[in-house]
């Protein structure tokens, strides 16, 4: 466990790092590719909360980890969003904001890194989250 002195920041360290192990676990990566999990962490983020409008957005961030929605919301301009995109162009946006080549397709790692994420959501925000984005890319969220 982390040691902050804060019990709050603690926990939310601790959930971070979980979320990080499970998406280097999905994609066999080893722990010293830390900095690629946080990569893929942050960019479906970002795909995702563009996606979304504001209120729609604000309300799945509101239940994510405190360390992960600082993540989530690093770099938002709300006044530009909600950025209309079907599949293709929101794995696109994914894979232009990481800085590696991936092995897998974009929607295998979306998938995997949406997979770590939903266990901190409430079964009715996804849904509200599904039914908010294209059909043909709510087919890819878990």
């Amino acid at each position: 466990m982390a040691e902050t002195g804060y019990a709050p920041f603690n926990r939310t360290v601790d959930k971070t790092n979980r979320v990080l192990r499970e998406i280097e676990e999905a994609h066999g990566w080893t722990p010293e590719r830390r900095n690629q999990s946080y990569a893929a962490l942050r960019a479906v983020l970002h795909a995702l909360r563009d996606r979304l409008t504001v209120d729609e957005s604000a309300q799945l961030a509101a239940q994510l980890p405190l360390l992960i929605r600082g993540v989530y919301y690093d770099g938002w301009r709300p006044s530009t969003v909600p950025v209309k995109a079907h599949r293709k162009e929101f794995l696109d946006r994914v894979s232009c904001e990481l800085a590696f080549e991936l092995q897998e397709s974009e929607e295998d790692l979306v998938k995997k890194v949406l997979h770590a994420l939903r266990k901190h959501i409430s079964d009715g925000e996804w849904e509200d989250v599904k039914s908010t984005v294209p059909k043909d890319l709510a087919s890819i969220l878990p």
